[in-house]
C-alpha cells in the first residue's frame, strides 16, 4: 500500500476483512456460500491451464448470453471489485470530474481518489428511502462532468432504481457528454422480477456485476463489465496490468455454475425470502429504528433514532456478539447496515441480540 495515499485506501474493506466477523455476523452482504458438492462438477472437469488470451471463450459466450449482449461488449474480471477498478481506470483520467451518489460504496470513492479524479456528490436522501432523485442529479451535473457513478440496487440501502428513472438519468448525463457507470451486483437478487441491465438503456451506460453477492459464488470470482466495444479494448489493457491471466479452474467452475444457475438461484431465493421476513418482522417491532421494510436485495440500512449509532454498534459487538456495518463507512454515522444473507439461524440469532441491545439504556444522540 506504500504507493497509495492514505486517503485512497478503503477503510471499509480493511474493516470487513479484519474486524467484521462475530458469532452472529450481520455485516456480510453476500449470500451464504453455495456448496461445491451441489454443483455437478468432478475433478476431471477441471484443468490447470486453458484460458484464452482475453477471456475463456465458453465463459465469455455464457456471460454475453446472460446479459443479452455481443461478446465484444464483455470484459471478464475477478469479481465486481476488480470490475469497478478496471472500468473506472479506463473511464477516468486525473482531474476528471466524477459525480457519485451519497451514501456510496466506500471502495468506489477510494478508487476515484487513487486515480486523482475530482469527486463531486449528489444526495440520496434517507427520508425518501434513498431513491435516486432525478432533480438532485440534474442540479449537480455540470459541463465538466465526465462520469456519473451509481449502484443499483443501491448499496447500502438496497433501494431499486427502475428502468424509466435510470434511462432519464442516462439522458441527463448524455446532455453534458458524460457516461454512467452502474454497479449492478445486487440487482441479481431480483430473482422473481423480470429485469434487464441498464446497459441496454443508452449508449453511454457501462455496467459492472458478478455472481458474488446474489448466488453465494464469491469464491469463484466471476465478474464482468458491459461496455461499448470501443471501450472494451482499453479495459482489457487495464486488465493486463492487474494479472497475467485468470485462474482457469475458476473459469471452468463459472461455466458450470452459469449452466446450473437455476438451482443456485432457487437456493438463494429461498434463503433470502425466509430471512427477509425475519428482518421485516424485526423492523416492525422497533420504532427506534427508522427504516422502510425490505423489498429487494440482501441488506437494510436503518437509522438509530436514540443514542449514538457508533456506540450502539460497538456495544452490539462487544456485549451481544453481533456485528453490523457501521454507517460511518457509508458517510451516514447515525445509520448501520444489516445483512440478512447468512444462515437463517444466524440471522434469527443476530436479530434477537439486536432487539436485546436496543432495549439496553443509552444516552440520547447529540
Amino acid at each position: 500500500m506504500d504507493g497509495l495515499r492514505a486517503e485512497a485506501v478503503s477503510r471499509y474493506l480493511a474493516w470487513a476483512k479484519l474486524h467484521s466477523n462475530a458469532r452472529f455476523n450481520l455485516a456480510s452482504s453476500g449470500v451464504l456460500d453455495y456448496p461445491l458438492a451441489e454443483l455437478p462438477v468432478d475433478i476431471e472437469d477441471l484443468e490447470i491451464g486453458g484460458t484464452g488470451p482475453y477471456g475463456y471463450q465458453p465463459l465469455m459466450e455464457r456471460l454475453a448470453r446472460k446479459a443479452a449482449v455481443p461478446k465484444e461488449c464483455v470484459v471478464y474480471t475477478l469479481g465486481t471489485s476488480m470490475a469497478n477498478f478496471v472500468a473506472l481506470t479506463a473511464l477516468v483520467h486525473r482531474g476528471d470530474e466524477v459525480l457519485i451518489e451519497r451514501p456510496a460504496y466506500d471502495p468506489l470513492l477510494a478508487i476515484l481518489d487513487h486515480i486523482g479524479a475530482k469527486v463531486c456528490r449528489f444526495e440520496r436522501l434517507a427520508e425518501k428511502g434513498f431513491k435516486l432523485g432525478l432533480g438532485e442529479l440534474e442540479r449537480k451535473l455540470t459541463p465538466q462532468t465526465r462520469l456519473v457513478v451509481l449502484c443499483n440496487l443501491h448499496n447500502p440501502s438496497s433501494a431499486l432504481t427502475d428502468d424509466s428513472t435510470m434511462r432519464q438519468a442516462g439522458e441527463m448525463a448524455a446532455k453534458v457528454g458524460a457516461r454512467v457507470l452502474v454497479d449492478e451486483v445486487y440487482l441479481e437478487t431480483l430473482f422473481d422480477q423480470p429485469w434487464r441491465s441498464s446497459f441496454h438503456l443508452g449508449s453511454n451506460f457501462v455496467v459492472t456485476s458478478s455472481l458474488t453477492k446474489a448466488y453465494g459464488l464469491s469464491g469463484i470470482r466471476c465478474g464482468w463489465i458491459l461496455a461499448p466495444p470501443e471501450l472494451v479494448q482499453r479495459m482489457w489493457q487495464v486488465v493486463d496490468f492487474t494479472y497475467g491471466s485468470p485462474v482457469h479452474p475458476a473459469e471452468l467452475l463459472a461455466v458450470i455454475a452459469l449452466d446450473n444457475l437455476d438451482r443456485v438461484r432457487d437456493r438463494a431465493r429461498a434463503l433470502l425470502e425466509t430471512n427477509r421476513g425475519l428482518v421485516n418482522e424485526f423492523l416492525a417491532k422497533h420504532p427506534t429504528l427508522d427504516c422502510e421494510p425490505s423489498r429487494f436485495g440482501t441488506t437494510v440500512f436503518p437509522r438509530l433514532r436514540v443514542g449514538r449509532a457508533d456506540d450502539f454498534v460497538t456495544m452490539l459487538r462487544e456485549k451481544f456478539e453481533t456485528s453490523v456495518v457501521p454507517g460511518e463507512f457509508f458517510e451516514q454515522p447515525q445509520h448501520f447496515r444489516i445483512g440478512f444473507c447468512g444462515t437463517t439461524e444466524t440471522v434469527r440469532g443476530g436479530l434477537e441480540r439486536l432487539s436485546a441491545a436496543l432495549k439496553t439504556p443509552r444516552q440520547p444522540s447529540r
